[in-house]
């Protein structure tokens, strides 16, 4: 039995769905995006928009762009996935409001894709599943408000919670709302 050779879009969104999934199976681990010619944000949300999602961001030309697939813009409380080129202080108000999903479906939760600088700045130990319990992930992420991980650690009431990915250009480092997070003083 033969299949269908994928297209190149097919490829591309599939390898990308993988490295986000990987990401977020093994978090503070450092994933490369495929190459494409777009941005990594551009290729993220090619992958996980289309007519049946939602999403927000507060950047134009990412809303102008992502809306050509069919997805829905909604307000920072009722989006899927809110995506933030960066993090700025004014943007802590969306991301307080982003869904964390309910004890029945915790699904429902928002996805945040935000841009960060990956080896630089804060540093952060992870615990938790997909990380090896004798050796905690210790990352730096420089552009990521202080308070940003005061507001992660008030959402996260397992089930619920948010899941995040950090890109940095070309890379990606998961962090699912399993995930304990120390911020080192």
């Amino acid at each position: 039995m033969t299949h269908p050779a994928y297209t190149s879009y097919e490829a591309l969104t599939h390898d990308t769905f993988s490295v986000l999934m990987w990401s977020l199976s093994y978090p503070g681990r450092v994933y490369t995006l495929p190459h494409t010619p777009e941005s990594a944000f551009h290729a993220i949300a090619e992958t996980l928009l289309d007519i049946e999602t939602s999403f927000f961001t507060p950047d134009d030309a990412m809303m102008t762009t992502y809306m050509a697939n069919g997805a829905r813009p909604l307000g920072a409380d009722r989006a899927a996935y809110h995506f933030y080129s960066a993090l700025d202080i004014p943007d802590l108000d969306s991301v307080q409001v982003a869904s964390i999903g309910t004890l029945m479906y915790p699904d429902q939760s928002a996805t945040l894709i935000i841009g960060a600088t990956i080896g630089a700045g804060q540093r952060l130990t992870f615990t938790g599943p997909g990380i090896k319990p004798q050796t905690p992930a210790t990352i730096s992420i420089d552009g990521i408000p202080p308070a940003f991980w005061e507001l992660r650690q008030k959402a996260i009431r397992y089930p619920r919670g948010w899941d995040v990915y950090f890109v940095d250009s070309k890379c990606v480092i998961g962090l699912p709302r399993t995930t304990v997070v120390h911020v080192e003083e």
